[in-house]
């Protein structure tokens, strides 16, 4: 329960602009007074400086390997107090009953989450998914107040020829008065218009500065993604002093060591370090996503819900210690809440498959369409290369950095696997594997040989859903994942651990120079992103939207 009581602070109001020192005071979870302090205009060196939360305006809480409780745990000594978070990755295995999950866990915090209503699930009809979220399943998610938005159309095809299956589902958000997300990678010009006319409010996946120049023309908001595998930050931050009243933060996927090491807060130090305004920033960071999804998050203002965070400085912004409703719940880098209890909800039938399943179809033309991959980035590019036969199947080539990819249906107990290639994992031998495989959660796996890339599918399949690595030599780690094969059943530090100890086996042992490789293969499934994916159903080009002949 919260407690009445008052602090001393440097006050930092961010629609009025200014920084004084004043007496805080709180009663009953809420902002009862500020209090300015007599004769005092300008900041008081001995006090600490209180600030609206930081809030991730777009994130997949599933990326954490970590329910909704735990996630919380580790964001809120980070000053993160909400998330606008998008359940489509448990929506595409288990549906409707996937966001209920994530509500239902989140329930046990007094973290703000913000769950939307998952827009495309599946994300499109060229993979296998676990399950579909209708435009009539929509209508009944947004019955429930604590649905608060369309989650991001990623069907931009459909968007832009207005497909009555996705104009009916952005219209039945307008009818409920929620906004609707984007996600329209690469869209230009007349394209961005005619996305946004649509009625799509936000973009989160701009690579390029003139492509957000060119939404934000549109109408759109543009989110600054800086999250475990797609980095956008350096590219667009130059946006930052004529358009930040219409620019946020968000993370979109971050893994559990790298949510460990800090969240928003390392957004807005690098935004302040390299000389932008920090009301500026703090704006994009506290107040925007507020405004824009109508959040319960308290400003800072009389009357408002007590949510707030104290930090040392405005330039690092360590924080000291975060408020939810009055209640310290972190405090120096440790989270105050305990764990919760965390139930287990799974769809997972895949059986374990033999090396002899993962041969290359024989090739049929002297170049092979090769996934090309990039570090920090989401988006690939198609590669022509000639690679060495064997029995007429092409095999995979380290020296050009060649490896081979699979995607196995984990819906179906004896559907066959799809095989590809993939260049830029840089790994030396032995294979990585994941269920968590965007966004349909088939189990994706690159590797240098047939037997390494069984042996860590079938880890996988073995732990009903998981990470894992294993190395030429037999070495071999896993993390099992049982919650819908996304999330960990485990506390927040401890997945933390277990999934930097993967991450470097993969780095140190197979030789990978990726700075996530786990959450890059996660994306090689990805269909939505161009320009070459791997489906479960074959080899795919995201430019044209079909596959590959």
């Amino acid at each position: 329960m919260a407690a009445d009581f008052s602090l001393f602070v440097n006050l930092v109001d961010i629609p009025a602009r200014t920084i004084c020192p004043a007496t805080l005071r709180v009663a009953s979870g809420r902002v009862a007074a500020i209090e300015p302090h007599a004769g005092a205009s300008s900041p008081d060196a001995a006090l600490p400086y209180a600030l609206p939360g930081f809030v991730d305006a777009h994130v997949h809480v599933e990326s954490s390997l970590l329910v909704p409780s735990e996630f919380a745990r580790l964001a809120l000594p980070h000053g993160t107090v909400a998330t606008v978070s998008d359940p489509h990755e448990i929506g595409n295995v288990l549906g409707v009953a996937g966001v209920q999950y994530m509500l239902d866990n989140a329930a046990a915090v007094p973290f703000k989450f913000c769950f939307g209503a998952p827009s495309c699930v599946p994300a499109t009809p060229f993979e296998t998914a676990g399950a579909e979220i209708t435009a009539a399943d929509i209508e009944q998610l947004f019955q429930n107040p604590q649905i608060g938005y369309l989650a991001e159309m990623m069907n931009w095809p459909g968007v832009l020829g207005r497909d009555p299956s996705v104009v009916e589902k952005i219209d039945i958000a307008h009818r409920y008065g929620r906004p609707v997300d984007g996600h329209a990678p690469g869209l230009h010009g007349t394209d961005a218009e005619r996305y946004a006319s649509a009625g799509i409010s936000t973009d989160h996946e701009c690579f390029t500065a003139a492509e957000a120049r060119d939404k934000l023309a549109a109408g759109m908001k543009i989110l600054i993604r800086e999250g475990s595998a797609a980095r956008n930050f350096d590219a667009l931050i130059e946006l930052l002093p004529q358009h930040y009243a219409n620019l946020m933060f968000c993370s979109d996927d971050k893994h559990p060591d790298t949510l460990l090491l800090g969240h928003i807060n390392q957004l807005v130090q690098r935004a302040v370090a390299l000389g932008y305004n920090v009301f500026d920033v703090l704006q994009m960071a506290c107040l925007n996503p507020v405004e824009h999804y109508r959040l319960p998050v308290g400003q800072l203002r009389v009357g408002d819900p007590a949510d707030f965070i104290v930090v040392d400085n405005l330039t690092d912004f360590p924080v000291r210690q975060t408020y939810l409703d009055g209640v310290l719940v972190a405090e120096n880098g440790h989270c105050l809440l305990p764990p919760s209890p965390v139930a287990v909800a799974n769809n997972f039938h895949a059986q374990p498959v033999p090396e002899a399943a993962l041969a290359a179809p024989v090739a049929s033309r002297p170049l092979v369409p090769v996934i090309e991959c990039f570090d920090g980035q989401l988006i690939t590019a198609r590669r022509e290369l000639a690679l060495p036969l064997l029995n007429g199947q092409p095999q995979p080539d380290p020296e050009q950095d060649v490896l081979k990819l699979v995607v196995l249906n984990r819906y179906a107990p004896a559907a066959p696997p799809a095989v590809a290639f993939i260049k830029g994992f840089g790994l030396r031998g032995g294979a990585l594997a994941s269920s968590v495989g965007h966004d349909s959660h088939n189990i994706t796996a690159v590797g240098s040989d047939d037997a390494s890339l069984a042996r860590a599918i079938n880890l996988v399949v073995a732990a009903q859903g998981g990470l894992a690595a294993v190395a030429a030599d037999g070495a071999e780690l896993a993390l099992p994942l049982p919650v819908a094969g996304l999330m960990s059943d485990r506390p927040g530090l401890e997945v933390a651990a277990a999934y930097s100890a993967l991450d470097e086996f993969a780095k140190t042992q197979l030789g990978s120079g990726l700075q996530a490789p786990f959450m890059t293969l996660s994306f090689m499934a990805l269909l939505v992103i161009p320009s070459l994916k791997l489906s479960d159903k074959g080899l795919f080009d995201g430019d044209k939207f079909e596959f590959v002949k």
